[in-house]
């Protein structure tokens, strides 16, 4: 088959584009990928890779590479094959993409992922209150509004801390994007973006996970600051500052008004109980009471660095890691967390307990890889990112679930390819 380059670039185009906006839909978005990986495979003598390339594909699959140099450590060969799977995706993603990074604009991506993303969550969430009105009554009366975002994640196969991830980023691309048409006075893509930030920080909301909203805020801050506080005068800072907080405060009080169990969700039942840590079970009902608080999770973290300092050189496996973090469990009596089986929550002890003390590092490399490119090309949208999936990873753990090791491994790549603009060295 003979491609000319244009017809090429397109078609790369549309696949990176199709992946990232089908991520929500697993199967979908998996059949993508590979076709993507096979079209890639076909045109190979039109990949192109540099030493600097090379080195950043190597960090970006830091994941699935410490699967492989610690497979023997799993008891199942079938369990461990499973589990390095997940992460393959992780090889394959940079190599393809970063394989055609002078095809591949940042901001065209960016672009293209926002609107088709946000188009799909309104088509979505219209699809919800039709299909489930009963959710959507009660959360207009203002009644069991804890669980009416999860089961708006769930009416499409999705986890809603995972989904307001992806979201949080989005409303701060386009807190960006609003900057971006200030910038350069365009005031019909000024008013579109707006409206376009407004409904992404509703989606926020609407879902409602904590540890989003702080990130939304975190990365929008960083986005101010370096777009704004570096590059405009002061009365203009302030101005841009004061517009912003306006808006972002009167949206965020309209749906307080209508959500009273916000501040009974971020406060009272996430600090209830903290003199309990690891004795949940004296707790009457700990089911009622502390289900998603903070002691819980503590509780959880706790048990799992215990777990991994015994086993921190080379860690109990990666196939394995559930299972005894669960018997640890019940060897300590926690019968609560050993009933409802909680994983750890946090990527940092998860990967320590998988793999030990290198299981951490490579959380790190991986990490710090998207970060130093941020860092490096002083960019607010990969800064933002870096931080939005760095302090996710406090409360979860996304590099072992499907959306956050695709979302993750694919901005990272193409983060890499902005990186490497003008990049001629060669291997």
């Amino acid at each position: 088959m003979i491609l000319s380059e244009k017809r090429f670039s397109e078609i790369i185009n549309i696949f990176i584009v199709l992946i990232i906006s089908t991520i929500f839909f697993r199967v979908l978005c998996t059949w993508i990928m590979i076709l993507f990986v096979v079209f890639n495979l076909f045109f190979f003598k039109r990949l192109h890779f540099t030493k600097k390339a090379f080195i950043l594909i190597l960090c970006i699959s830091s994941p699935f590479l410490l699967e492989l140099l610690f497979f023997w450590n799993n008891s199942s060969l079938y369990e461990g094959l499973k589990t390095a799977e997940k992460t393959v995706s992780l090889l394959l993603l940079p190599l393809c993409i970063i394989g055609n990074r002078n095809r591949i604009n940042l901001y065209k991506i960016i672009d293209s992922y926002v609107f088709t993303t946000l188009t799909l969550m309104l088509i979505l969430f219209v699809g919800f209150m039709i299909i489930s009105p009963k959710f959507f009554d009660v959360y207009l009366k203002g009644q069991e509004l804890w669980e009416v975002g999860y089961e708006f994640a769930k009416s499409f196969g999705m986890h809603a801390p995972v989904l307001n991830m992806h979201l949080a980023f989005i409303a701060v691309c386009c807190f960006w994007f609003v900057l971006n048409s200030l910038k350069n006075k365009n005031n019909v893509k000024l008013i579109f973006n707006v409206l376009l930030g407004l409904l992404s920080f509703f989606f926020v909301l609407f879902v409602n996970t904590r540890m989003a909203l702080g990130t939304t805020l975190v990365g929008v801050a960083i986005v101010f600051f370096y777009e704004v506080i570096i590059k405009y005068n002061l009365y203009k800072t302030i101005l841009i500052f004061l517009v912003s907080i306006t808006i972002g405060l009167g949206t965020f009080y309209l749906y307080i008004q209508k959500n009273p169990y916000m501040k009974v969700k971020y406060f009272d039942v996430t600090l209830v109980h903290m003199d309990k840590i690891n004795k949940l079970d004296l707790i009457e009902k700990p089911e009622v009471e502390v289900f998603n608080s903070l002691v819980t999770r503590l509780s959880i973290w706790n048990s799992s660095w215990e777990l991994s300092k015994k086993n921190l050189l080379l860690g109990v496996g990666s196939a394995d890691s559930k299972n005894e973090l669960f018997e640890y469990y019940r060897q300590t009596n926690q019968m609560f967390l050993y009933k409802y089986k909680f994983p750890v929550h946090n990527q940092f002890l998860d990967s320590t307990l998988r793999f030990g003390i290198f299981g951490f590092l490579g959380v790190l490399l991986y990490l710090l890889t998207i970060g130093y490119i941020g860092f490096v090309k002083k960019n607010s949208i990969i800064l933002g990112l870096f931080l939005i999936f760095t302090l996710s990873n406090l409360t979860d753990d996304f590099l072992i679930l499907f959306h956050g090791i695709v979302f993750s491994g694919f901005w990272a790549s193409i983060f890499a390819c902005y990186y490497l603009e003008n990049d001629k060295s060669s291997l």
